[in-house]
């Protein structure tokens, strides 16, 4: 500010001083000239000053704000606090970029869809799980209605509805045959009339509520179907007076109903001891031999059992002799009930005089095998997929009328699942089934020998 005074200073005495010796050398009016030369320096100092504040005025209009014009005083002093507030400018948008895209990357990783609507419920941004969930192209659909992009009703009807608060499901336009995709929507206003749509992926939460309505539906319905049976041969033996072998005979159906029962409760506390215990380890483990052994002596029991003495299946077990000696690590309890579960449907399934072979061999690949065979009915290609689900029975009638359960297949499932372990299904209709556990290098082992 001083420099700015004192270089116009400078400039006035100059031209009045030149105005002065100029006016004696001409023998003129020196006070005049003075006066003029003054006035000329003034308007001097006034023309370059304009000249430097025009350059800095162009500078900020239209030059290169990264190139600061060279200049000083007071201008330079503009000039350079100009170029320090551009500066901060500069890094408070930087930064207030960079918190954007942070906060959109952040959103873009979210495992449910967002969505942001305009007060004309045109699309203004949404991540890429939305675009999935709802058939949405972000670069290609920005500014388009969403309403024209999702055309379900029930969409419709809950984005012109006042109530915000309760969300709704619809079908997600990423489809798939096997596994429809349902989409949970909840919107919520903020601004001035626009919207947030969040979206979330709800197929495996309705699949596992519709499980378990079905496990209840089915549990319910095969535990009544005893109870009723008791029920009549109860009310039966308590309104009629029946002959000693009548009631031995009621008492005998009842007993073979509560037996029916308490199978299937023994199942059911299974599965649950299955799914709530730990990952069995390697330090617990069952000799193959006993395993086989004990599976052989339950099967002549069953088979005999079922066909009452007459012309039963013809049940085979063959251990490779190299592995004879060899442990199954797991759980005992465990491995044993899944080898059981197989040979007890060959055996329930298997018609009189049909063959059943269980056989115990380390395959190509190093894997230990465990194979049931039968010659009964067979399996029809479309229910194979389907066999592990709890209570799923390709014949119902058949079924409850060998005396399974419906989760003998889950069982096995679950087990050869928490060993890490493999359940394999083949089965033609009308020539038999072949179920085989298959246990990796880890599973087993071979005994040292002294």
């Amino acid at each position: 500010m001083f420099g700015r005074f004192f270089s116009s200073l400078l400039l006035l005495i100059c031209g009045a001083t030149l105005g002065y010796f100029w006016a004696q050398s001409q023998e003129l009016h020196s006070a005049f000239y003075l006066v003029l030369g003054g006035l000329v320096g003034a308007m001097l100092w006034w023309f370059w000053d304009a000249i430097r504040g025009l350059r800095v005025v162009y500078w900020l209009r239209y030059g290169n704000l990264a190139e600061v014009p060279s200049t000083f005083g007071l201008w330079g002093t503009v000039v350079d606090r100009t170029r320090r507030l551009l500066r901060e400018r500069e890094r408070t948008i930087k930064a207030s970029e960079q918190r954007l895209k942070d906060f959109l990357s952040a959103i873009q990783a979210s495992p449910n869809g967002v969505v942001l609507l305009d007060e004309n419920l045109q699309i203004e941004w949404c991540n890429q799980t939305a675009a999935y969930q709802l058939g949405i192209e972000p670069e290609r659909d920005i500014a388009q209605r969403i309403g024209n992009l999702v055309r379900d009703p029930i969409f419709s009807a809950y984005m012109t509805s006042s109530d915000v608060v309760e969300s709704i499901v619809i079908e997600g336009r990423g489809k798939n045959p096997k596994m429809p995709l349902r989409i949970s929507i909840q919107r919520h206003p903020y601004g001035e009339g626009k919207q947030l749509l969040i979206t979330r992926d709800v197929t495996v939460v309705e699949q596992a509520e519709a499980m378990r309505r079905d496990f209840v539906a089915n549990v319910s319905h095969e535990i009544r179907t005893p109870l009723t049976v008791l029920a009549g041969f109860v009310e039966t033996l308590q309104t009629l007076k029946l002959s000693p072998q009548e009631q031995d005979n009621y008492l005998a159906l009842m007993a073979t109903q509560a037996q029916r029962m308490q199978s299937l409760v023994d199942d059911l506390l299974t599965l649950s001891r299955l799914e709530g215990s730990p990952i069995p380890g390697f330090t617990s483990h069952i000799a193959l031999s006993q395993l086989m052994d004990t599976c052989q002596i339950e099967s002549q029991q069953l088979s005999k059992l079922l066909f009452q003495d007459k012309i039963a299946q013809v049940i085979v077990f063959e251990t490779d002799p190299k592995i004879l000696d060899y442990l199954v690590l797991g759980e005992q309890r465990e491995l044993q009930s899944a080898l059981s579960n197989l040979v007890s449907n060959a055996i329930r399934y298997t018609p009189q005089g049909g063959r059943i072979e269980v056989h115990a061999f380390i395959s190509t690949d190093g894997n230990l095998n465990l194979q049931v065979k039968d010659t009964g009915p067979g399996i029809l290609p479309e229910h194979l997929p389907r066999l592990t689900e709890r209570f799923y029975r390709v014949d119902r009638s058949r079924s409850r009328e060998s005396g399974g359960t419906g989760l003998g297949l889950a069982i096995v499932k679950h087990v050869m699942q928490r060993h890490g372990c493999q359940l394999q299904i083949a089965s033609i209709a009308g020539q038999g089934s072949c179920f085989n556990l298959i246990f990796p290098p880890a599973r087993w082992k071979q005994v040292a020998t002294p």
